[in-house]
């Protein structure tokens, strides 16, 4: 049995992913292990985030570490909130008025082109890699579904009907970005194993 941390107190994600793993993977969030220092995201990309916080908590406990950071990026606003999305209304970090910032942002344009994007982090002993996942698709004109959490009411998936928010738990899982950077990762893992003791 592998002991694998996941760098999150987000226990959405945690649970997202607990089901996606094999069974001789144990995660074990922050939370678990009562840890919860907040680790500051000071970088400015994806990828440099997802890679701090899993260093981190690497350098903490000494065992095999990921960490994810994913982003809403935004054709017509260049991109944006991309790193910032979890905090692009401003501090505290708040669902409702992000989304309500894209939506009041994007209110004079039919440009709604977007896409989620994941890179995750796993960082163990004398080995560091990278997984990316992305899926394309479109802001809405306005939130529906309740499930979910985030951006999950505002953004479609290309050739679906629905957003993530309508969308069931394993439906979501079926297609996310998440689900695809972590495919690439438990792809790895299942090969590399013995390395990650």
């Amino acid at each position: 049995m592998i002991q694998l941390i996941f760098a999150s107190h987000n226990e959405n994600k945690t649970a997202e992913i607990r089901a996606m793993l094999p069974n001789d993977i144990q995660l074990i969030s922050l939370n678990e292990l009562n840890y919860f220092d907040e680790i500051e995201e000071a970088e400015s990309t994806l990828e440099g985030n997802s890679l701090l916080k899993a260093k981190t908590i690497f350098e903490h406990f000494q065992l095999p570490c990921f960490a994810d950071d994913s982003g809403l990026e935004i054709d017509f606003l260049d991109g944006k909130p991309g790193v910032f999305s979890a905090r692009y209304a401003g501090e505290p970090k708040n669902d409702q008025e992000n989304i309500k910032k894209v939506l009041d942002e994007l209110k004079d344009t039919e440009e709604r082109q977007a896409r989620f994007r994941t890179v995750i982090t796993l960082v163990a002993k004398n080995q560091i890699n990278a997984f990316e996942g992305s899926i394309q698709g479109s802001i809405t004109k306005s939130q529906k579904g309740t499930d979910g959490f985030g951006y999950d009411p505002i953004f479609q998936p290309e050739q679906q009907t629905v957003t993530f928010a309508e969308m069931t738990k394993s439906e979501k899982n079926n297609l996310s970005h998440r689900t695809l950077a972590l495919q690439k990762m438990i792809s790895f893992l299942t090969l590399n194993k013995i390395t990650l003791q």
